[in-house]
C-alpha cells in the first residue's frame, strides 16, 4: 500500500552514519517535531500541520479542547476531531476552524465523548499524509491536503452504527445536511483575534457512502430537522459498514461563499482519489524542498534540516482564491467584501522580518512577491500594513517591521508590483500612530521629537520600540534610496536610524530605558526581563542594531571589548528578573534550562547575535557558536526546538545556519558568514542558477573555517552578496578542528555597517 513505508527506499543513500543524497526530502521530515510543548514551556509550541506549501487550509489532529490554542500536544492521549485550522500559534490562536471525526457504537458527538485512545506507535504523521488508529472507534482516519481541500479515508469495523461528526465550533456556526446529494454544507464565525467583519470559514463536505442516518446538533443536544444555525453546530452521519470498509470524503471550504468553496473542491480535487491526492501533495513538498539539496550529514542532521525547512513554508499562509473566472479574488478582513488581487495572513513581522522574509527572499522570491502584492491590499482596505496579521490586525508585539519585510524583498531583487503604494505605506506607518498600538508606530511623537520613547510616559517596552524603530527607518532609508527618492525626503530616515545611540548607557555598556528628561530609568538590573524591553532584557536588546554594527561596536569601545561583551553572554549564569511579569514567563524558563548562559535562542530578539563576531574581526567565535546552538536547540523530535518556532523564523535561522551564512541586516545585499553544517549543500534558485557550496572535510571535529573559496578564487570576506550568489556560485570552504583566528580580522572585510558605508 503506498502509505505503508515510513520512509521510501529510495530517500537517502546512506554510507555509515552520513546522508550524502537526498532524492526524496519530505520523507525525512517529521511534523511532530515541537509538538511537545505546553504554555508554561515550549519546545516548539508547534502542531502537525498537514497541508501544501503556503496552503489556505492546513489540517491537523486535534488532542485539546475546542478553540484551545495548544490543538494539538505530543503528551495527549486522545484524539477530539480532526481540524481545517489557520492557526499562526497556540498564542494566537485560531480563525474560521472546524473539525470531523470518526464515531462507532453509538451517536455521540460532543467533544470529549466522541474522544478516542490513541498511540502515537499507530500514528503515520508526514506533511502530505497523516493516519491514527482511533482505539475507541476501531476506525483508522486518513487524511491529504490541497491548498483549499482535503480527503480523508476512514476504515471503518463491521457494524450497524458507524458515524462521522462535523463540529462547526461555536462563537456562531451554520449546517445543513443535504441526504440526496451525500453532501453536508455549513460555516464557523469563530476568531480569536478581530474584529473581522462578514467572516465565514464556509465549507463543503461530500461522504462516498449513502447517508442511512443523518442529524443535527446544538451544543449538547439533537435538535429536530437538518438544518441549524446556533451558537455551537454540527452534524452527525450515520451508516452501516462491512470490516475493513473504506469510507471516502472530500472537503473544501472558502473564505468567500458556499459557491466558492464547491468551486474550490471541483478544481483541487475533481474526480481524484485518495491516493491521487496524496501523491500530488507529496510531488509538491518534494519539488519545493528540493530547492535546496544536502549531502554528507548524519540522518539526524538532514531530518532536523528538511523539518526546519518544512517550517518555513508555512505562514503567511494564501487567503486568496480563484473565482470561476480564474480571477484571484479574496475576502478583506478589513472591510468584510470580497475584493480582487491577493491576500495572505497568519505571521508576525516581529519574529519573521528577521531570517523567515530573507529566506523567502533568495530561495522562493515568487512567494515574496505575491505577498508584497497581498501588502498593497492590506494598506488599500486597511489604512495600514499589518504588523501581526491574524488574519486582520492584531494588537500584539511592538516595532514597525513592516518597513524591513517591504525593503528587503525590493532590495533583493522583487519587481512587478506597486512599490510606490509599498513605499508610501511605509512613510505613512512611521509617521503616525496606528488604530490599535500594534499598527503604525506607538509613541511616535516622541520618538521624532526626542529621538527614543521615554520610560516615564506610560509607553510599554519603550526602549525596544525605540530600537526597532530606528532599524525600520533605516530599512526606510534603503528602499528610498533604491527608488532613487530625493535626500531631502529620505534624509530623515537615514538621521533617525541612528537614534539607538540615544538609549546606549555607557555606564553599563548595554541598551537602556532613558525617561523624558533625559536622564536614564533607575534603577537599572540588565536583567529584568519585560518593562523597557520585549519578551527580554537589556543583554538580548542591545544587540538590536542590525543596521550599524560598526556604530554600537565603537559605542561599547572597540573591537576587542565588544567580542569580550559577547562572550559574556555565553559565560555570565543564566540569572534574570521577572519582576515586570509578576512571574515566570516561559521565555525565561526556556533561557534558564537551556545551559548557554544569557543567549535565550528560543526568542527572537538575540537570534542573530551570535553571528555579530563576524563585525570584530572573530569570525571563528560566529562558526564555533552557530554549530553549538545548531547541535545543541535544534532535532526533528517533539521537543526539538529550544522555545517557540514563530511562524518559520526558528526554523529559518537553521536553515541559513546549516547553509553556513545569515541575513543579520534584512534590506542590505548581504548575508553575514558562519560555517556550513554539511559538507555539501545546492541550493536550486528559481532563476535556474545553483549556488553549490562545499565543505568536503567538514565533521563534528571539522567546524572552523579555515579558508575559503569564491568560484575557484581566495575569497576573504566575513559577508557574501545576494545580488552575486543569484548569478550562481561554487563556495567551497576549507574545514579544520583548530580556529583561524586571522581569517576574517581584517577590516576591510567586516560586513555592512551604516556608518561606514561609502
Amino acid at each position: 500500500m503506498f502509505f505503508a513505508i515510513a520512509l521510501t527506499i529510495s530517500s537517502f543513500v546512506v554510507l555509515g552514519q552520513n546522508v550524502n543524497q537526498v532524492t526524496d526530502p519530505v520523507e525525512y521530515v517529521n511534523p511532530l517535531m515541537g509538538t511537545d510543548s505546553k504554555p508554561d514551556l515550549s519546545n516548539g509550541n508547534t502542531y502537525p500541520a498537514i497541508a501544501v506549501p503556503w496552503g489556505m487550509n492546513f489540517w491537523t489532529p486535534q488532542t485539546g479542547k475546542m478553540g484551545d490554542g495548544w490543538a494539538y500536544t505530543y503528551t495527549a492521549d486522545k484524539i477530539r476531531g480532526f481540524k481545517q485550522t489557520h492557526q499562526p500559534s497556540p498564542w494566537m490562536n485560531d480563525y474560521g476552524q472546524f473539525s470531523v471525526m470518526p464515531v462507532t457504537g453509538k451517536m455521540v458527538f460532543e467533544q470529549d465523548e466522541r474522544a478516542s485512545w490513541f498511540s502515537h506507535k499507530a500514528e503515520v504523521s508526514k506533511p502530505y499524509y497523516y493516519s491514527v488508529y482511533l482505539a475507541d472507534a476501531n476506525v483508522t482516519t486518513e487524511l491529504t491536503p490541497t491548498e483549499r481541500a482535503a480527503q480523508f479515508r476512514f476504515t471503518f469495523p463491521k457494524g450497524d452504527s458507524s458515524y462521522i461528526v462535523i463540529d462547526a465550533f461555536d462563537k456562531g456556526s451554520y449546517v445543513k445536511v443535504i441526504p440526496a446529494e451525500r453532501k453536508i454544507i455549513g460555516y464557523s464565525t469563530r476568531y480569536s483575534r478581530g474584529p473581522l467583519p462578514n467572516f465565514k470559514n464556509y465549507f463543503v463536505i461530500y461522504i462516498d457512502k449513502a447517508f442511512a442516518d443523518a442529524k443535527v446538533w446544538s451544543d449538547k443536544s439533537i435538535v429536530e430537522g437538518l438544518e441549524l444555525t446556533a451558537n455551537h453546530a454540527g452534524a452527525v452521519i450515520g451508516f452501516k459498514t462491512t470490516k475493513g470498509e473504506k469510507v471516502n470524503m472530500k472537503v473544501a471550504s472558502s473564505f468567500i461563499s458556499f459557491e466558492q468553496a464547491e468551486l474550490n473542491l471541483k478544481r483541487e480535487l475533481g474526480s481524484d482519489s485518495f491516493d491521487v491526492t496524496a501523491q500530488k501533495a507529496k510531488a509538491l513538498w518534494n519539488k519545493r524542498l528540493n530547492a535546496i539539496s544536502v549531502g554528507g550529514g548524519t540522518v539526524d542532521q538532514v531530518r532536523t534540516f528538511y523539518s526546519c525547512m518544512y517550517r518555513t513554508l508555512f505562514f503567511p499562509h494564501k487567503m486568496y482564491e480563484h473565482d470561476a473566472n480564474n480571477k484571484i479574488v479574496h475576502y478583506s478582513p478589513y472591510n468584510g467584501k470580497t475584493l480582487p488581487g491577493y491576500m495572505f495572513a497568519g505571521t508576525g513581522f516581529w519574529d519573521t522580518f528577521r531570517a523567515l522574509y530573507p529566506f523567502l527572499n533568495l530561495v522562493y522570491p515568487s512567494i515574496n512577491k505575491e505577498m508584497q502584492e497581498g501588502l498593497i491590499n492590506d494598506y488599500k482596505e486597511g489604512g495600514w500594513l499589518p504588523e501581526w496579521s491574524s488574519p486582520g490586525y492584531a494588537d500584539i508585539m511592538v516595532g514597525n517591521n513592516s518597513a524591513s519585510v517591504v525593503s528587503d524583498a525590493y532590495i533583493k531583487g522583487l519587481r512587478g508590483y506597486d512599490i510606490n503604494t509599498l513605499y508610501k505605506a511605509l512613510t505613512h506607518g512611521a509617521n503616525n500612530e496606528g488604530p490599535i498600538s500594534a499598527v503604525g508606530r506607538k509613541g511616535v511623537k516622541f520618538y521624532n521629537e526626542l529621538g527614543y520613547i521615554p520610560f516615564d510616559v506610560d509607553i510599554n517596552e519603550n526602549a525596544a520600540r525605540t530600537l526597532e524603530y530606528a532599524y525600520d527607518d533605516f530599512a526606510i532609508y534603503q528602499l528610498g534610496k533604491a527608488l532613487n527618492k530625493p535626500e531631502s525626503e529620505i534624509g530623515i530616515y537615514a538621521k533617525r536610524s541612528q537614534n539607538y545611540r540615544n538609549l546606549f548607557d555607557p555606564s553599563s555598556g548595554l541598551m537602556r530605558g532613558k525617561n523624558k528628561d533625559g536622564s536614564f530609568q533607575s534603577p537599572f538590573s540588565p536583567f529584568k526581563w519585560g518593562g523597557a524591553f520585549t519578551e527580554g532584557n537589556s543583554w538580548h536588546y542591545s544587540w538590536s542594531v542590525f543596521h550599524d554594527m560598526n556604530g554600537l561596536v565603537n559605542l561599547m569601545g572597540g573591537d576587542q571589548k565588544f567580542v569580550t561583551k559577547l562572550d559574556s553572554v555565553f559565560s555570565m549564569p543564566p540569572v534574570f528578573d521577572e519582576s515586570a511579569y509578576g512571574g515566570v514567563i516561559h521565555e525565561i524558563r526556556e533561557m534558564q534550562i537551556a545551559n548557554m548562559g544569557q543567549y535565550a535562542h528560543g526568542n527572537q530578539p538575540i537570534q542573530h547575535m551570535i553571528y555579530l563576531y563576524n563585525y570584530a574581526g572573530a569570525p571563528w567565535k560566529t562558526q564555533y557558536w552557530a554549530r553549538e546552538t545548531m547541535n545543541r536547540m535544534y532535532r526533528a523530535t517533539p521537543d526539538g526546538y529550544c522555545g517557540d518556532e514563530d511562524n518559520g523564523q526558528t526554523s529559518a535561522w537553521y536553515v541559513f545556519s546549516a547553509m553556513g551564512f545569515y541575513p543579520v541586516t534584512p534590506a542590505v545585499d548581504q548575508y553575514v558568514l558562519g560555517a556550513p553544517l554539511f559538507k555539501k549543500v545546492t541550493l536550486n534558485l528559481e532563476n535556474g542558477k545553483k549556488v553549490i557550496i562545499n565543505a568536503g572535510a567538514n565533521s563534528a571535529e571539522n567546524k572552523y573555517v579555515k579558508s575559503l573559496s569564491w568560484n575557484g578564487k581566495p575569497y576573504s570576506k566575513n559577508w557574501v552578496s545576494h545580488s552575486e550568489l543569484l548569478k550562481g556560485a561554487v563556495l567551497d570552504f576549507s574545514m579544520t578542528q583548530t580556529a583561524n583566528t586571522q581569517r576574517g580580522s581584517d577590516k576591510k572585510d567586516y560586513p555592512y555597517s551604516f556608518s561606514t558605508d561609502k
